[in-house]
């Protein structure tokens, strides 16, 4: 059985210098900064004409540090899923696999985690609908997923499906 994505949702970078990174996608794209979750040193940007909760999440981690996986650049990309319960099957296509490597609630978002075969890291996401996401417009969280909670709350409820229409059975 394959996931079935919709499309890559956003894109998380280890940058030496936050603050110098948060300047230069806002001149450049004219990214804001949603949320931050000074923990992790981390900052999440919008787009402007984004319907997206984030585009870009950004992990400071200083001039002289390495970060956990061993250099600058990129550190996981997101596909994201129509339903929670697609999020669920590839949780456990994943585990099948053995390339599941964890899972958490975002608040606007529920994530598992996977690695592939050379170690890239990579997330599949879903998004709640956006009239649900209340106080987590800006934020962005890292929490326990409760993901039997998640499915009995959320089942069938699709969030991406009108971007790309699930094919037809």
């Amino acid at each position: 059985m394959t996931i079935d994505a919709v499309r890559l949702n956003h894109a998380v970078l280890y940058v030496s210098n936050l603050g110098n990174s948060i300047s230069f996608y806002d001149q450049a794209f004219g990214m804001k900064v949603m949320a931050r979750e000074p923990r992790a040193n981390a900052a999440f940007l919008r787009l402007p004409r984004s319907g997206n909760h984030h585009d870009l999440g950004l992990f400071g981690v200083g001039s002289q540090a390495r970060p956990p996986r061993g250099s600058l650049g990129l550190y996981h990309l997101a596909w994201q899923v129509d339903t929670i319960d697609d999020l669920d099957s590839a949780r456990a296509t994943l585990d099948s696999l053995g390339a599941l490597t964890g899972t958490s609630s975002h608040g606007a978002t529920k994530s598992v985690y996977g690695r592939d075969p050379d170690g890239n890291e990579f997330e599949v996401m879903w998004m709640l609908p956006k009239s649900d996401w209340g106080s987590f417009e800006t934020a962005a969280p890292v929490d326990h997923l409760n993901m039997t909670a998640e499915v009995d709350r959320w089942s069938g409820v699709a969030t991406a499906g009108e971007l790309v229409p699930r094919a037809k059975a």
